[in-house]
């Protein structure tokens, strides 16, 4: 699935013009990356928690060549599905 048929699903169970779901998925999807942007945590219960993340610094290297390169420590977003989630895709 992608933003154009979550919008479109989101349109279908809600009854909302397709204009109006695409507000209401732009406005969730902007909300979680400001949080996650200032190093909070979004947690929506029953689905999942979106985090941030530190990654160490290492030594990764150039696949064409096999040169050494440094990669430097950074932040990365994550997530972690919810107990609801996790029942819904086993079955």
């Amino acid at each position: 699935m992608n933003k154009s048929n979550l919008i479109d699903t989101v349109s279908a169970k809600t009854g909302l013009s397709k204009a109006a779901a695409e507000r209401a998925v732009n406005a969730f999807l902007g909300a979680v990356a400001d949080d996650l942007s200032k190093g909070e945590r979004v947690t929506v219960s029953g689905f999942g928690t979106f985090e941030v993340r530190k990654r160490k610094a290492r030594v990764g290297r150039i696949p064409q060549t096999g040169k050494p390169v440094a990669i430097p420590e950074h932040l990365t977003p994550a997530f972690v599905a919810g107990e609801g989630l996790r029942k819904s895709v086993r079955g």
